[in-house]
Parts: structure tokens; C-alpha cells; sequence
């Protein structure tokens, strides 16, 4: 083959194939061994082409032949310390030399090119996670911190803002969330949400969110370009309410997938956490007193913070919880055990799991500084219990409200039933459709009717299924 046809087979292989097609090549074209050695790296390559490179590099020599026994090692220098070699037998191809010599241009160019695409994917990868740390901060309440990160990367976090939840195709969330950035002007706050493959997480400053809940000019455009996306809008909120928001919206994302126009904000009604505010704080500050003032025996232990954010994570998330706190499922559970320990509950009773998730709520800001069951001094046995904090009639309004659409005009047959008993379960599907006489999947459709009805998610978490809990018991309490 003449020498311009390898010269031409060499560049279209470092621009097709990069740097391992262009050495494979070479190794089948030479009948030999070919590849990149770095002289201080000793086992990447034959010891001849390493000890090689070693010797170029100390010399200074941009090339060198190395003969032993019946081979020869061929070195062309590229950069950083490294070279080209190929150990061939001898008598080895005549060209060899000359074929090495034109391809360690090209290969020392793609060589650069694949770096540089290494560190920028470390760069993308440190963002995410730094990204995902912001969020992770804002959900736990620390939210200076969270402004410092958020700072440094760049925009800053959008005070009050609404929170958007983007649903889009797998392997989509690149393409969308820079689409969200041109339609926010840069000014959002965008995050891959780490539990929910996906999912976008879009913090976006009030003024360039929806003007009503009618009309959503943001949404409307996003899902205008990208017609196979959803997006579930929260209200406005600051950023301390952060929790809150995402809630909304992931629960307005559950009502956007059935509607034609695939976006929708977070429907009407009072929020529990303002509704029990007034009369439960107090009985909050003393359920979660053992667990604000536990103390970690060994520095490698959770201490009350790190316990607070994986209940919170797991009443969320369930499972999942482990995605975003970036820990074994064998360690979620043995923290859980230690919160059940400590605050005496049974976190596989959903009545235990709505009294602790309501409790995490009225305390975004960990152990209250003073005030009734306000801190470890606190005397828990003066503070009510949650049946007394459900009987106020701000709870009782709230559940009435909340549950009101089960029993309404467009209410479906059995849906108050339905929800009673698959809450009697656990909020378990299988039982549920057992106890109901039904099957599973029959049991599921009743349940996304009773979802679209109350516009909150409640097969995929984070699910309504507390508040729903809450609210049966407060109105039986009432009732």
C-alpha cells in the first residue's frame, strides 16, 4: 500500500475511531504489538517499550529503536511523557518506522482531544453532584450553605421562586434542561433530580414563573418544543419551604401526564404543615426530642441531623431514598432501625410514618430552640399526643377539605372505600386489592382515578398517602 493511502487510513481512523482504533490498526497492519506508554507508568505495556520511553524522555530524543533477542521496539515521542511504540519480530515490516512516524501526529491530536473530553466529563460529573448537594442542603433546611455552592456554580438560588418538576424521555434530560436555560435566560436554577432518572428539578424565580394557574407561559413553551415531556408546577414559596414545593410539583406532575396540554400547577387546597402548625408544633418538638439530642457514639456514626434527612429521604422516597443520599440499602436500614429506636415508633405501620412525616414538617429547621417539647429539657409528657392535635378544629377543617373530592359529584364509585381500605393496608397495593376483592391491577386503576380526582400523587412517591392518613383520622376524631 503506498505510503499517501496510509497516511489517509491513519487520519480517518484517529477521526472515526480515536486512538484505540487508530493502535488496533496499527498492530494488525505492523504483525506486532502497538500502543501509548507512559515512562512513569511501570506494567502498562511491554517492560522493553516502557523501559523505552523511560530513556527518551531522560535523553531528551524525540525517537529510538530498542533491540533485544529477536525483536525490535520502535518509540516515536508524543507529549506529557509519553510515546508511540510497537515491539515487532524481526525482521519486521519495512515501513514500520516511516508508518509510525505519520501517525504520531494524529494520534498525539486525538490523544488531546480525549483528554480534554475526560476532564470535561469529570468537570460535568462535579457539577451534578454539586448541584445535587445544593439540593439536598435546601431539602434539610441549610440554606446558607446551600447559597454559598449555589454562588459558586452559578446562577443563584431564585428567592421566592416556584419549583418546576420535568418529566421527559430517558436519556432526554440534557437536551431539555438546556432547553430550560434558554427559556429562563439562564436564570433558573436547573438540577437532575437523583432519585428519579427522568426527572428535572427546575427552580425558577417567581417573576418568570406562571402568572396563573390557568395559563403557565414557561410550561406551555417547554412542552411546546418538547411535546413528550410533562411538567408539575408548584405555588410560590421561598426557599425555606423548599420541601414543600417539590411536593407540589411532584404531585402536579401526577395530574400533567393525563391532561392534553401536559403541564398543570399544584391544586388548590390548605397545606397540612400550615393547617397544624398552631397545635402542633409543640407536640413535633417533643416526639422528635430523643432524636434531636442523640449523640453519636463514634465519629463514623449518623448523628441527629444525618438521621432527621434519611427519614426524611426514606418517608419520601421509600427505597429509593438510597439514590439520593448516596449510602447501601444495608446502611438506610440500619438507620431507620435507630430512628425507630430512639423515637419508640414502628415505621412499618403507616400511622407511624404520617405521624413522624408531619412531625419532620412542623421542624424544617431540625430541634426548635425553645418553646413547649422545644429541646432535650423539653417535658414530653405535658406536650399532646397526635390524636389531641388532630382534634383541632383547624385539622378537622383541613381534613375535610382534603378528603371532600372522594365523596363529591365527580367523585367515582367506591373511591372513599377504596382509599379507606388501602389505608387500613399500609398504603399496600396487594393487600388492598385482596381485602377489596378485586385484582391488583383493578386495585391500581381505582387508585389513579382517586389521584386525578384529588390532584396528588399517591402510587409513586412522594405520595399523598400521609396526609391522606392524617386527614381519615382527624375526621373519624371529629366525627
Amino acid at each position: 500500500m503506498p505510503r499517501s493511502d496510509d497516511i489517509l487510513k491513519v487520519h480517518r481512523l484517529a477521526h472515526t475511531g480515536g486512538s484505540a482504533a487508530l493502535l488496533e490498526w496499527l498492530a494488525a497492519h505492523l504483525g506486532g504489538w502497538a500502543g501509548v506508554v507512559d515512562a512513569d507508568e511501570r506494567g502498562r505495556g511491554p517492560e522493553s517499550a516502557v523501559r523505552g520511553a523511560a530513556e527518551m524522555s531522560a535523553r531528551g530524543v524525540r525517537s529510538a529503536v530498542l533491540h533485544h533477542g529477536g525483536s525490535a521496539t520502535l518509540l516515536f515521542a508524543l507529549d506529557g511523557g509519553r510515546a508511540l511504540a510497537a515491539v515487532l519480530e524481526q525482521p519486521h515490516h519495512p515501513g514500520a518506522a516511516t508508518l509510525l512516524a505519520d501517525a504520531a501526529v494524529p494520534l498525539a491530536l486525538v490523544l488531546r482531544a480525549e483528554d480534554a473530553a475526560r476532564r470535561e466529563e469529570r468537570a460535568g460529573l462535579a457539577e451534578a453532584r454539586a448541584r445535587e448537594a445544593v439540593l439536598h442542603l435546601l431539602m434539610n433546611g441549610r440554606l446558607s450553605t446551600a447559597h454559598q455552592i449555589a454562588g459558586a456554580l452559578g446562577p443563584s438560588l431564585p428567592e421566592p421562586m416556584r419549583m418546576y418538576v420535568v418529566e421527559c424521555r430517558t436519556g432526554r434530560r440534557g437536551e431539555v434542561a438546556r432547553l430550560c436555560e434558554e427559556l429562563t435566560g439562564g436564570r433558573a436554577w436547573i438540577v437532575r433530580c437523583p432519585v428519579y432518572v427522568r426527572h428535572l428539578i427546575v427552580l425558577v424565580p417567581a417573576d418568570l414563573a406562571a402568572a396563573s394557574a390557568d395559563h403557565d407561559p414557561l410550561a406551555g413553551a417547554l412542552v411546546g418544543v418538547a411535546p413528550d415531556c410533562a411538567v408539575g408546577v408548584s405555588g410560590e414559596l421561598g426557599l425555606r419551604e423548599a420541601p414543600a414545593a417539590y411536593t407540589q410539583a411532584f404531585h402536579a406532575l401526577a395530574v400533567a401526564r393525563g391532561r392534553g396540554e401536559r403541564h398543570a400547577r399544584f391544586g388548590p387546597g390548605p397545606e397540612l404543615a400550615l393547617a397544624a402548625h398552631g397545635a402542633g408544633t409543640g407536640w413535633a418538638g417533643a416526639l422528635l426530642t430523643p432524636l434531636h439530642a442523640h449523640a453519636p457514639r463514634r465519629p463514623q456514626d449518623p448523628g441527629a441531623q444525618e438521621l432527621r434527612a434519611t427519614a426524611h429521604a426514606w418517608l419520601n422516597f421509600t427505597s429509593h431514598a438510597t439514590r439520593l443520599l448516596k449510602i447501601h440499602r444495608n446502611t438506610l436500614a440500619a438507620r431507620l432501625r435507630l430512628v425507630e429506636t430512639l423515637l419508640g415508633l414502628d415505621l412499618a405501620r403507616l400511622a407511624d410514618q404520617a405521624a413522624l412525616s408531619l412531625a419532620l414538617r412542623l421542624t424544617p429547621g431540625g430541634a426548635p430552640g425553645g418553646g413547649p417539647g422545644g429541646g432535650p429539657g423539653a417535658d414530653a409528657a405535658a406536650a399532646p399526643d397526635l390524636d389531641e392535635v388532630l382534634r383541632d378544629p383547624r385539622l378537622t377543617a383541613w381534613a375535610r377539605t382534603h378528603l371532600g373530592p372522594l365523596t363529591g359529584p365527580g367523585a367515582p364509585p367506591g373511591a372513599r372505600e377504596t382509599v379507606r381500605v388501602w389505608l387500613a393496608h399500609n398504603a399496600q397495593l396487594v393487600p388492598a386489592a385482596g381485602a377489596l376483592g378485586i385484582s391488583v391491577p383493578g386495585a391500581r386503576k381505582r387508585l389513579s382515578r382517586v389521584e386525578a380526582l384529588l390532584e396528588r400523587s399517591l402510587l409513586q412517591s412522594p405520595s399523598a398517602r400521609h396526609d391522606l392518613w392524617l386527614a381519615q383520622r382527624a375526621e373519624e376524631l371529629a366525627g
